[in-house]
């Protein structure tokens, strides 16, 4: 009897301490684990376009797209930068927002249609409490959807489209339809690509859409052989699926001095001044600053993943020297520097040193004038500038291509002549070397009416090449007439 009151006493211990476990259990999941949205990242592979490639190489192209998907098995998460993180945090806030006002919308609705429906007081008075009831818990679910974000996984799963797992692949969209492409096959992205021949060879070019940018975030191609076509896959797998799996983000913020100085990161507006931390995706990074009245500069760096850069500028103030701008014999002529009209000559222009610049001029009498030149090197150099105004070639008769067709002709005229002369040439020759052998007069007459013809191709050649030379030269003198000089100023 003792022994039974001990086994069911140490069973009621068991039993307890498993309760007090999995209620522990049970306790840390509810108020640890949060339930997260997104959890997977879905890429589109579409069908690659080989229609380039010759039919009997079709099946090599397939071969390409299939051994490229199957590479992508590598990429098992993709990690959200912030921009992809708030895109699809906005997008399920409203997607929430907007279902539990709907949900309000139609209790209201409902309520509204209590007094049409003819129930007995006592019913319509139950109902009534129930839908006001219903109706305050469904506003505060709205006015709680409102104010918290829902939390998006910052490491979602990586997987294929449905369709490419049924092994199909979807055509492409035309330009304009990738959003609605995205939306359509319910992924995040789609990668298409195309295949053709160069000479004798496959080249491989593959572009990526992403949803959140919408835009083309990435190209890269490839050219191999054959032969080479497990490692180019290999290759050009290896740089996707770091795409595909993302990266975490690097950082940068640009100081810079002075203050009013416009910064560019990538050539996108950054700030004035300062550009505080933003996130930005690894790789090279070029800023530029630029001030009214300072030199502008441009600074490259690349950034690694989770690596934070802050840069510092200063930059110089913008030094000046004089340029004398005279024309000669065309006092008063306006002087454009540039397409700005600065003045009437003789003027001074004040130039940032040690750069070149372009001034054109057009006198009263419709003569022109332009240059090209170098500012003076050192700050508070003074140089000028002698232009020499003349009659601008007539426009719209297309005298270069009439001197360039001329010189062609001529040249093919000339090589016509050379010919000539070298068949008759040699059917003298042959004549000649005859003559030396025999007394015949028939043979005399040929070889001498063959001397003739040999130096008349000889003067005609001479004719033509004297020709061929002269339209070269012509053609060459048309085409650079109106050519900007650069011209070197007289320094002071």
């Amino acid at each position: 009897m003792t022994n039974n009151k001990q086994k069911l006493f140490l069973l009621f211990i068991a039993c307890y301490l498993l309760s007090a476990v999995s209620l522990s259990a049970g306790g840390k999941k509810d108020s640890d684990e949060q339930n997260t949205l997104n959890n997977e990242w879905i890429l589109c592979v579409t069908a690659f376009d080989y229609s380039l490639l010759p039919s009997a190489k079709h099946i090599t192209g397939d071969v390409i797209t299939r051994s490229l998907v199957n590479k992508l098995d590598a990429v098992s998460y993709r990690f959200r930068i912030s921009p992809e993180y708030a895109y699809y945090e906005n997008y399920a806030w409203q997607q929430a927002v907007s279902t539990a006002a709907k949900a309000f919308s139609n209790k209201q609705n409902e309520r509204s249609q209590l007094l049409f429906r003819g129930d007995p007081d006592w019913k319509y008075r139950s109902n009534l409490k129930k839908i006001d009831a219903d109706l305050v818990k469904l506003e505060e679910t709205y006015a709680q959807k409102v104010a918290e974000k829902p939390l998006i996984n910052e490491e979602p799963l990586f997987s294929l489209s449905q369709s490419n797992l049924n092994g199909t692949y979807p055509a492409p969209p035309k330009a304009g339809g990738e959003r609605r492409f995205c939306q359509s096959q319910k992924s995040d992205a789609f990668l298409t690509g195309q295949i053709r021949e160069f000479h004798n060879r496959y080249y491989v070019k593959l572009s990526l859409f992403i949803l959140y940018t919408d835009s083309w975030v990435y190209e890269d191609d490839v050219i191999f052989s054959l032969e080479d076509i497990d490692g180019a896959v290999n290759e050009i797998a290896a740089r996707l699926d770091a795409t595909l799996a993302g990266n975490k983000p690097a950082s940068v913020a640009v100081t810079v001095d002075p203050p009013e100085s416009q910064i560019l990161l990538n050539r996108n507006y950054a700030g004035t001044g300062t550009a505080e931390k933003r996130e930005r995706p690894p790789g090279n990074i070029i800023i530029a600053v630029a001030a009214d009245g300072f030199v502008p500069e441009s600074v490259e760096t690349e950034l690694t993943a989770g690596e934070h850069v802050d840069i510092a500028v200063t930059l110089a103030p913008m030094q000046y020297a004089d340029v004398n701008v005279n024309v000669r014999g065309n006092d008063g002529a306006a002087v454009y520097h540039g397409a700005l009209y600065v003045g009437a000559a003789p003027l001074t222009l004040r130039l940032p040193i040690d750069q070149l610049d372009y001034v054109n001029v057009k006198a009263r009498n419709g003569e022109t004038a332009k240059a090209v030149f170098t500012s003076p090197p050192m700050p508070g150099g003074v140089t000028t500038l002698s232009l020499k105004t003349r009659v601008p070639p007539p426009l719209g008769q297309k005298r270069v291509n009439k001197a360039r067709s001329w010189y062609y002709w001529a040249w093919g005229g000339a090589w016509m002549t050379v010919i000539a002369a070298w068949i008759s040439d040699g059917m003298f020759s042959t004549y000649n070397n005859a003559l030396a052998q025999s007394d015949d007069p028939a043979l005399f007459e040929s070889a001498q009416r063959l001397s003739y013809v040999r130096s008349g191709a000889i003067i005609g050649l001479g004719a033509a090449l004297t020709y061929a030379f002269f339209q070269m030269g012509r053609y060459l003198y048309t085409a650079s007439d109106d050519v900007t000089p650069i011209i070197k100023t007289e320094r002071q």
